[in-house]
């Protein structure tokens, strides 16, 4: 399902302007992105849902990810990401769960003078190495589901699929002042775990 202004609202924002206190967004309605198809198939990204915080992003072409590997998926999309906002792409939580694929680089930055075309990143963690030690002539369709004739351990990713999702975000700019001591806290320099494992749970 995709949520599109109605012609009042276009004519409103063409009076007053989106930014002008005059004219509320309905919550359901997105900050405009402007989107360029770079292949004729490329799928312009929807929210699953009313409440969905993210938007799908398709692949645009046919890619096997064969075990060790790491492979960039094409959306055949370029976005212009509106000044101050940030797009993140982050992993779909059941290609996490259903798969060995891990987003390359743990989430991918699409800044807002980006012009290109935007991918995802896939590392195949799979071994490759069937637990009897036999060799399989298949590997696995984002789903889990089998794909024949793969490398055992592959994932065949199809155009079409729904691979990733993005996320926009306000982004403040840093104005980095350099000091020659900084303020104190109880926590102080404490990190990497030193607060410790175990939460306090009652009985």
């Amino acid at each position: 399902m995709s949520y599109a202004l109605t012609q009042e609202q276009r004519d409103l924002i063409a009076i007053v302007g989106s930014d002008s206190p005059t004219f509320r967004r309905p919550a359901h309605i997105g900050v405009p992105v402007k989107i360029k198809r770079l292949h004729p198939d490329a799928v312009i990204p929807q929210c699953a849902t009313l409440g969905a915080a993210g938007f799908d992003l398709v692949a645009v072409e046919d890619v096997i990810i064969e075990p060790g590997e790491t492979k960039k998926v094409p959306l055949g999309l370029a976005f212009e990401i509106p000044d101050g906002l940030v797009m993140y792409v982050c992993m779909r939580s059941g290609i996490a769960l259903k798969t060995k694929l891990r987003q390359s680089n743990g989430i991918g930055v699409i800044d807002s003078d980006y012009r290109g075309e935007v991918a995802m990143m896939f590392d195949n963690t799979h071994t490759g190495m069937y637990p009897n030690g036999a060799v399989h002539k298949y590997g696995f369709h984002l789903d889990g589901s089998k794909a024949r004739g793969l490398l055992y351990g592959s994932y065949l990713i199809r155009k079409g699929d729904r691979i990733a999702q993005g996320v926009l975000a306000k982004v403040p700019r840093a104005a980095f002042v350099e000091v020659t001591e900084l303020g104190e806290t109880e926590r102080g320099e404490g990190g990497f775990g030193s607060s410790g494992i175990r939460a306090e749970v009652s009985e």
